[in-house]
């Protein structure tokens, strides 16, 4: 049986504590003989600072890179708020990501049946809602030059952002997303605005090669960005995989997330290029630091827990542990069981440990 590293980075806040029910999940695996692991732990955002003066050290991005997957918390929090900007706890998650190369974030908005009356839409056009937003994460807008702002001679002001995308960088998001859609549906919902921007025009075009000459087995349609969003709110399950670039990735994710009711529970993951079969990952929940809460045993762990099950999936190729993790999730909301953030009016909530064993007692009883 092979053995899986993972690097577990738990960071602030709240961190720690779903940290802790990710452990007990690993942990139960292992004890059923489904898989290996090894795992290590190290520091990241405030807690680094305060250890070592930095948010990540140069020896846990050194075994960032010797992981098979890295499984991240969260950071940040008002007790480092004034500390210099270069070594904020958020600069060790994008250290993180550039170091590794992480082009492109996987986003699942999933709606759980039993959470299905959160949801600002009707049941019946969320209950099972089931899709994954591939955005483009290191190119486009956001990373484009010139970026600036100028004073004009007139004394006005004159704000530049640059949209750049090479064929290149869009031959491998894409790359994942119709290697995503083999494992799930099918289907790739490319998402750009080729009517109004050549960077959308090139995207179209890139995507559609790339389909054609190794994914033809893959539904795909085009549609363009702001009638997605408008189609995300109509009719959401009409989508599989959407993939985009990074800024309509950016807001179309949050869409899709806030369709479920539960930003919260979100995981999410950041995967790199293929080498020599394998592929640098970080899984994180979508959710903060929480630091309101944090050392309460009052957290959510079912983002940091799903996340795990994107690892499984994606990093480790354990497709049917994948699914008992998810399942159990799902029978556990079902059995009525819920952390005070998603527990209705006058219901009784349990803490983020109890959570996690009944978790872990949903994968027992799944697994006979």
């Amino acid at each position: 049986m092979a053995t899986h590293k993972i690097l577990l980075l738990p960071g602030d806040g709240i961190g720690p504590e779903v940290a802790r029910e990710v452990e007990k999940v690993l942990g139960w695996l292992s004890g059923r003989g489904i898989a290996s692991f090894e795992t290590e732990t190290d520091l990241v955002g405030g807690a680094a600072i305060d250890a070592h003066g930095v948010p990540l050290t140069d020896a846990a991005l050194d075994r960032a890179r010797a992981a098979d997957a890295v499984l991240f918390g969260a950071v940040g929090g008002p007790k480092w708020a004034n500390v210099p900007y270069a070594i904020r706890p958020e600069a060790g998650l994008l250290r993180l990501r550039k170091d590794l190369g992480l082009f492109a974030n996987l986003r699942p908005a999933i709606c759980y049946p039993a959470l299905a009356e959160a949801s600002a839409l009707k049941r019946e056009l969320v209950e099972g809602l089931d899709i994954v937003i591939v955005r483009e994460l290191t190119g486009g807008v956001y990373f484009g030059e010139p970026k600036e702002i100028v004073t004009l001679e007139d004394g006005s002001k004159r704000a530049v952002d640059t949209q750049i995308y090479t064929s290149g960088e869009i031959e491998r998001i894409a790359g994942v997303a119709f290697d995503l859609a083999r494992k799930r549906r099918n289907k790739v919902s490319s998402a750009e605005k080729h009517n109004v921007m050549k960077t959308g025009v090139l995207w179209k075009e890139v995507v559609t090669r790339v389909h054609a000459e190794q994914f033809s087995d893959v539904t795909l349609e085009h549609v363009l960005a702001d009638n997605c969003a408008m189609q995300l709110v109509r009719n959401p399950k009409q989508f599989d995989v959407l993939v985009t670039d990074n800024l309509f990735g950016d807001i179309l994710s949050d869409v899709a997330a806030m369709l479920t009711g539960s930003l919260g529970m979100l995981p999410s993951a950041s995967l790199g290029a293929v080498e020599n079969g394998t592929r640098r990952a970080l899984y994180e929940p979508v959710h903060g630091s929480a630091p309101d809460i944090a050392g309460q045993n009052l957290a959510n762990p079912i983002a940091m827990i799903g996340s795990l099950a994107m690892a499984l999936r994606y990093s480790f190729g354990l497709g049917e542990a994948a699914d008992l993790v998810d399942g159990a999730i799902t029978r556990t909301l079902a059995a009525g069981v819920r952390t005070r953030d998603i527990a209705g009016p006058g219901a009784n909530a349990v803490g983020t440990s109890e959570m996690g064993d009944a978790i872990v007692r949903e994968l027992q009883a799944l697994a006979g």
